[in-house]
């Protein structure tokens, strides 16, 4: 069975870290470029942070420049999401997903702002809660 499963959420005080932790099952991530996703109740799902098939592309949304780093571990099927000096804006399921990276575009792949449409593998979700 094909599917990403989140862990590392949980309930922190303002300025506090966490570390989620994205980690593929039925398939091999090597191939795919991962996002991560925050959503609030009656918001959109926002694309927090994208990393390359490679690790050696990334990108964050400004919000939380300086305070994530997505990181990834093929080896071990699992994509990180390190989150430091957490505020309570910051409160949200976050999903994982998963694109699979055709090989025509694998040399030099960069990523840009995730897109939800674009990935095609989705996480359950894991709560982060912040508080004040």
């Amino acid at each position: 069975q094909v599917q990403l499963v989140e862990s590392g959420g949980g309930l922190v005080q303002s300025g506090g870290s966490l570390r989620l932790s994205c980690t593929a099952s039925g398939f091999s991530l090597e191939y795919y470029g991962v996002g991560w996703f925050r959503q609030t109740p009656g918001k959109d799902r926002e694309g927090v942070s994208s990393i390359s098939f490679e690790d050696v592309s990334t990108y964050y949304v400004d919000s939380v420049k300086g305070r994530f780093t997505i990181s990834r571990d093929n080896a071990k099927k699992t994509v990180f999401l390190q989150m430091n000096s957490l505020k309570p804006e910051d409160t949200a399921v976050y999903y994982c997903a998963a694109k699979y990276i055709p090989p025509r575009l694998r040399r030099g792949h960069t990523v840009l702002a995730p897109r939800e449409n674009e990935y095609e593998f989705w996480g359950q979700g894991t709560q982060v809660t912040v508080s004040s």
